[in-house]
């Protein structure tokens, strides 16, 4: 017991020093775990900077609908928040078959070698890639974080290559990427709506959630204290994850994810001047969100679709078909107000292609467009030639006499 207990000593010690270097996520490790969320800010979407942080973004999961901004594309230091990419990139190569969650990692040189929040990885020890994804995203380990790194890819550099690719192709028009943990490094930056449009993809992998949802855990048979430096995971109804990040440079930052009756929300919250000023505006923006917003699905339009008409096709007229919307996120008063307005071609010349576009279908809110979907050919139909023309009467004529 008292070896247990200088154990748990030393490891605070060591967090404490860590602190005083400022290097990375988290130097400013809350030690009171049993202590709840602070007071939400008051968020009022007319009000300028009304959050105290640098920037902010509430977002829609599914859709991507920004709720509220505030200098959402400012450039900033991100800090371990730049571990979402690097856990988006570990999911996807999980769910690709490149790797799996029992692979043996063994530790590098450069992987022990990080500070910051840490899991004291020694060079050459072993660790699965489950056990590294629970630090990373539990614990936030920096020493985790590049081992996966150069487990995916064979090393950070071909890994950072990686993530700057993905990010460009998510559309994250002002981050660049310069390392895998988020230690401060210049020219390392995102911004709040780029933060909010990767976890909006990573959060879309149900298997993150089996990891970010996790409040306390332990590795090494219980040597090594894993405990979410996210306090909403513990703190916040229907809290899915997501990321905090903390350095000198950046500040106190957090991607916070959550779910309540159908509504997925993602608030970032960039430079803020301390932990519980991050923690209190993303749980300002959360709570803003589910108070004034609302998911709702479009009722079906299949009763209103008709038949459009095919000109000099095999068949004389061909059904449209789409596919559900899915849900839609609006302002709670509105929520009887949706239409969709329907747009279909009165003909259309054969041959008509199988998805061939026929119409779309507008998604409005309150005489506003809020989305979109297209209505398109049940069927393929060819057009109509002699030939084919002889064939059908000749058929017909032998039908006839049968």
């Amino acid at each position: 017991m008292i070896k247990r207990l200088l154990a748990v000593g030393l490891c605070l010690l060591l967090v404490l020093a860590q602190s005083a270097t400022a290097l990375a996520d988290e130097i400013d490790v809350d030690l009171k775990l049993d202590e709840g969320l602070p007071e939400a800010v008051q968020v009022i979407t007319l009000a300028e900077d009304s959050i105290p942080a640098k920037s902010a973004i509430l977002m829609d999961q599914q859709s991507g609908r920004v709720l509220f901004e505030q200098n959402a594309d400012e450039p900033v230091a991100p800090a371990s928040i730049t571990k979402i990419m690097t856990l988006l990139l570990v999911i996807e190569a999980l769910e690709e078959g490149k790797i799996s969650l029992e692979d043996k990692v063994v530790t590098s040189e450069l992987a022990a070698s990080m500070g910051g929040s840490q899991i004291w990885l020694e060079p050459g020890e072993e660790m699965t890639v489950d056990e590294l994804l629970r630090a990373v995203a539990i614990a936030s380990a920096n020493d985790a974080s590049v081992a996966l790194a150069e487990h995916v890819a064979g090393s950070e550099p071909a890994f950072i290559e990686r993530m700057n690719k993905r990010a460009a192709q998510l559309g994250m028009q002002n981050t660049r990427f310069l390392n895998c943990t988020g230690l401060d490094e210049e020219g390392h930056v995102t911004t709040a709506r780029d933060v909010a449009i990767v976890s909006r993809e990573l959060i879309s992998h149900p298997m993150i959630i089996e990891y970010s949802t996790i409040w306390m855990d332990e590795l090494r048979n219980g040597e090594t204290q894993l405990v979410n430096t996210n306090k909403l995971v513990r703190f916040y109804p229907g809290a899915t994850g997501l990321k905090t990040g903390t350095t000198s440079i950046a500040g106190s930052c957090l991607s916070a994810t959550a779910t309540r009756d159908g509504l997925s929300l993602v608030a970032v919250v960039m430079g803020a001047p301390n932990s519980d000023s991050r923690f209190a505006a993303a749980r300002g923006l959360l709570d803003y969100g589910f108070a004034n917003y609302v998911s709702v699905t479009p009722p079906s339009i299949a009763d209103r679709l008709t038949p459009v008409k095919v000109l000099h096709g095999v068949k004389d007229s061909v059904m449209p078909v789409y596919t559900s919307p899915g849900s839609i996120v609006v302002e709670k008063e509105l929520e009887d107000k949706i239409e969709q307005v329907i747009t279909l071609a009165e003909d259309v010349q054969a041959p008509v292609s199988m998805g061939q576009v026929l119409g779309t279908v507008e998604i409005m809110v309150d005489g506003a467009v809020v989305g979109s979907y297209p209505l398109k050919a049940g069927e393929e139909i060819e057009r109509m030639t002699f030939p084919r023309a002889f064939a059908i009467l000749l058929k017909s004529v032998l039908q006839l006499h049968h």
